[in-house]
């Protein structure tokens, strides 16, 4: 059985926040959606991956997003010199570096905020399912 998740989350700029993702995670648009039932929404992510983004806007009845500091996304990096590309890329999108509410998230990566408050930690290692963070 194959099982895909998709995380989706509201954003009070959709342009930017699919701009961003593209530039800083590497994503690519894997669909779109306009006025369906007055939502528009952009589905982001890498084809072939088990996951993808989708982030969307409410023009009937507007949600404003409202993520707390613990509300992340991590993407394992086990490379250091394409860790460190991928942190650049994310600063050159528009991401601001922050101190992770965590701390664990700061031993080996760095945690990344876009315009919504929506966090995303780049983690210098390998995913390892038996770890605990």
């Amino acid at each position: 059985m194959h099982i895909h998740l998709r995380i989706a989350r509201p954003v009070s700029d959709l342009a930017r926040s699919v701009a961003q993702y593209t530039q800083g995670l590497a994503m690519v648009q894997l669909g779109s959606f306009t006025d369906h039932d007055g939502f528009d929404g952009t589905m982001l992510g890498t084809p072939g991956a088990g996951f993808h983004c989708e982030f969307t806007v409410c023009k009937n009845h507007p949600v404003v997003p409202a993520p707390t500091p613990e509300d992340l996304l991590v993407f394992y990096v086990p490379d250091a010199q394409a860790w460190q590309a991928r942190c650049d890329a994310m600063r050159s999108a528009g991401f601001v570096e922050v101190p992770p509410f965590n701390p664990y998230w700061n031993q080996s990566g760095r945690t990344f905020q876009d315009p919504d408050d929506y966090r995303v930690v780049i983690q210098c290692a390998a995913w390892g399912g038996n770890k605990t963070a």
